[in-house]
């Protein structure tokens, strides 16, 4: 569990509700169901008419990359990968074969099974980039849904509110219910602000830096695979992975 995320998350909606109540308002003032009908169900049609219902899934799946992200660790990642160096050293690559149960990351499996297959250093390299690819992209169609939704739900807010003031209108000639009537009718401004930008533009934004994160570990294993395969010295592995994290980091900065 990322308690950081689910901080940000508790903190975002805590202020709004807090804020509220020390100005004088009830928590009952900020549920209003008819609100709540127009902007999210109005920001899910919005959004599944512009990506297909595979896309809202995959959406869906990459909340797990927020709230129950593995934990990156280059270190022990470097590590690991000098011990499986050393064994393919002193057994031989096939030796490897014992110790693909124990290897947990399953992009790091897989390009220890490349090695154990006898693949070349340059068809090794093409399927890793390959799948590093494939899940950037996947994962940028995720975020890219989030983002779509927190540009729909502000307007869509304002079209809630606007049928609220016409219902105030109709009874215009009752002032006991206008003031209650135009406070009901804001409820779906603050829905549909409130959820773009303490909700979906920042899980966007959250999705983004989490694979950047997870693409810099999984360049650092290809490099490390590759350094296995061309049975490279332990110490001249570890100063090139240990450079490379350092000059990736530089450039995300």
């Amino acid at each position: 569990m990322d308690f950081i995320a689910l901080l940000g998350l508790l903190l975002g909606i805590g202020a709004v509700v807090v804020g509220n109540l020390v100005e004088g308002g009830t928590t009952s003032h900020l549920i209003q169901l008819a609100a709540a009908i127009i902007v999210f169900g109005g920001t899910l049609g919005a959004v599944l008419l512009s990506f297909s219902l595979k896309d809202l899934k995959l959406a869906i799946n990459s909340l797990r990359v927020i709230f129950f992200n593995k934990k990156l660790s280059y270190e022990d990642t470097i590590s690991r990968i000098l011990d499986l160096l050393v064994i393919a050293r002193r057994k031989g690559l096939l030796a490897l074969q014992n110790e693909t149960e124990n290897i947990k990351d399953p992009f790091l499996r897989r390009g220890i099974t490349y090695i154990i297959d006898g693949l070349s250093a340059d068809l090794i390299r093409e399927a890793l980039e390959r799948e590093i690819f494939a899940y950037e992209d996947m994962m940028k169609r995720a975020s890219r849904i989030f983002e779509a939704a927190g540009g729909y739900a502000p307007t869509i807010g304002i079209i809630g509110a606007i049928l609220g003031l016409i219902h105030v209108l109709k009874n215009v000639t009752d002032p006991t219910k206008i003031g209650v009537g135009i406070a009901t009718a804001f409820v779906a401004t603050i829905y549909g602000v409130g959820s773009a930008n303490l909700l979906f533009i920042p899980i966007s934004k959250r999705i983004i830096n989490k694979i950047e994160e997870e693409i810099i570990l999984m360049e650092l294993m290809t490099e490390g695979i590759l350094g296995i395969e061309a049975g490279m010295n332990p110490y001249y592995l570890r100063a090139k992975l240990e450079s490379f994290i350092t000059e990736r980091q530089r450039e995300r900065l």
